[in-house]
Formats: structure tokens, C-alpha cells, sequence
């Protein structure tokens, strides 16, 4: 299929596994039908043997160039995307993490937005546990410039896992900051205020891999002090009001301390209908 090239950028961590990272390259390369020209892999500090010899695998046998870039140590996640988007060769990147699947159809659809003039290119995703063939729930991605703005005011807008992008119009906000647990979400707001095009795709184009631990991890009081720094944020340069910065406090924050069960139900009723 014709088409500017673009890269697909993948960090890689000490706690992915090997049969994740391959399954999370080929979805991303030799299963689409519109492939990448490259895949820049981002090692984030030391990883297991297996997914290292993995990673050694896939440059050798992929049919799509593998760029490594591998940092000494584990940076963290903001470190390894902004390492990595520097390593790009094209305007145009999509992202993938390494235990997610993407759907066949996913560039073919989301990169003729982007040559058409779009910047940043989400769409809805399915989550997924070990068999990718019974999503678990649909999240639901909101589609328009109008309904996007809003959900940006109480929640984060676009999923990261299924970014395509525009690279002149992230480096032109100063890239991905260290905001911790929220690097995309306030991202995507610098762009959406110095006027970036964002759009979303109602199809769901990726499988995000849940654990039985996925919604453990958005509870407690780790995760609830980083939710009152990115509203210190969001309002400090005024994309939240006051009350709207009360509100986000206090349903957002709240959110983080009731049972893993009702959370989990309670986020899935909030971005889609749940199938079981």
C-alpha cells in the first residue's frame, strides 16, 4: 500500500516477556497491511535474557528494519520515548507498546489522517487478556475536535497504545515530560492548546493487554498524589477551571481508593460498554 513511510516506536522493558515483545513487533510490521518503514525498539535499561535474545531475533528476522536504541539504565518511560522519537528517521511514528497487539487494519486506517493534515491519531481499543480472540471490554474513544476537548478537561482523551503522530507537532510543545502516570495525557494537552489537529478513530485498532494486577495499579496513594500534580498542572495553565479542578479532584481522586472490583467497573462503564 502507497504512503508517506513512517516508523513505529516500541519501548521495551525488564518486565515485558519475550513472547509479548514478538507477538507486540509482528502485529505492529509484518501483519499490517499498510507496514511501517521502520521499528525503532527503545531498550529501557537492562532486560532478561530471553527478551534480549528475542529482540536479537527480531533484527535478525523481520522483513521491516529494526533500530535499536538501548539505554544503560532504566530511564522510565518519558526518557525512552523521547529517546527514541530522536531515533525515528520519519516524520510520521507510530506507537505500539511491547505486550499490546495491533489490528491488521490499524495504519491503513489512521495514517491517511495523518497525511491528510491531523497531528495526533488515537482511536477506540479492545482489552485483552491471553486470548486476544475474547476482548474483555471496548473502550470507547471519543470522536470529534469538540468531544475530544471536553473529555480532555476530565480525563485523558486519546489512548496512548494507539498514537499515531505527527513528530514536528510533539517536539514543537517540547516532547513528552516527566509528569508521573500521566506523560500522554499532559502531552496531548500541550497540543490541543497550541492548536494541534487531534482526531480519533471509532474502530477499535488495538488489543491492550490486561493483568489480573491492571487495576490494582490505579488505586492507592502513589497513584492519588500523581493525580493531584496533573491537576496542579491542568489548572495551573488553565485547561481545567477551578471547579472543574474540584471536580477532577475529587471523582478522580476518589477513584483511587475504592475497591480494585468497583474501580475496574466503574472505569469501564466510564469509557465503554463491558463485555464478558
Amino acid at each position: 500500500m502507497s504512503g508517506a513511510p513512517f516508523s513505529v516506536l516500541m519501548p521495551v522493558y525488564r518486565g515485558d516477556t519475550a513472547q509479548r515483545v514478538r507477538r507486540a513487533a509482528e502485529s505492529s510490521t509484518v501483519e499490517q497491511r499498510r507496514r511501517p518503514a521502520e521499528l525503532v525498539i527503545v531498550r529501557d535499561g537492562p532486560v532478561p535474557v530471553p527478551v534480549e535474545a528475542e529482540l536479537a531475533r527480531l533484527e535478525r528476522e523481520l522483513p521491516v528494519p529494526v533500530v535499536r536504541v538501548d539505554l544503560a539504565v532504566n530511564a522510565g518511560l518519558t526518557a525512552a520515548l523521547n529517546a527514541g522519537l530522536a531515533r525515528c528517521r520519519h516524520e510520521l511514528v507510530a506507537r505500539a507498546d511491547a505486550d499490546d497487539v495491533s489490528y491488521p487494519r490499524r495504519f491503513a486506517v489512521q495514517l491517511p489522517l495523518l497525511e491528510a493534515g491531523a497531528d495526533l491519531v488515537g482511536s477506540s481499543m479492545h482489552e485483552i487478556g491471553d486470548d486476544e480472540t475474547r476482548p474483555l471490554a471496548l473502550r470507547r474513544a471519543p470522536v470529534g475536535e469538540r468531544d475530544i476537548l471536553a473529555v480532555s478537561r476530565h480525563r485523558n482523551p486519546v489512548s496512548h497504545p494507539t498514537v499515531v503522530l505527527r513528530r514536528s507537532a510533539v517536539e514543537a510543545v517540547g516532547g513528552y515530560e516527566d509528569v508521573p502516570l500521566a506523560e500522554d495525557y499532559w502531552l496531548w494537552v500541550r497540543m490541543l492548546r497550541a492548536g494541534a489537529r487531534v482526531a480519533n478513530v471509532a474502530e477499535p485498532l488495538v488489543g491492550y493487554r490486561v493483568s489480573a494486577g491492571s487495576y490494582e495499579r490505579r488505586g492507592g496513594v502513589r497513584v492519588f498524589r500523581a493525580e493531584l500534580a496533573l491537576q496542579a498542572r491542568l489548572r495551573g495553565i488553565g485547561h481545567v477551571s477551578s471547579l472543574q479542578w474540584v471536580r477532577n479532584v475529587v471523582v478522580r481522586g476518589g477513584y483511587r481508593f475504592v475497591p480494585t472490583r468497583l474501580r475496574e467497573l466503574a472505569y469501564r462503564t466510564m469509557v465503554g460498554a463491558p463485555r464478558r
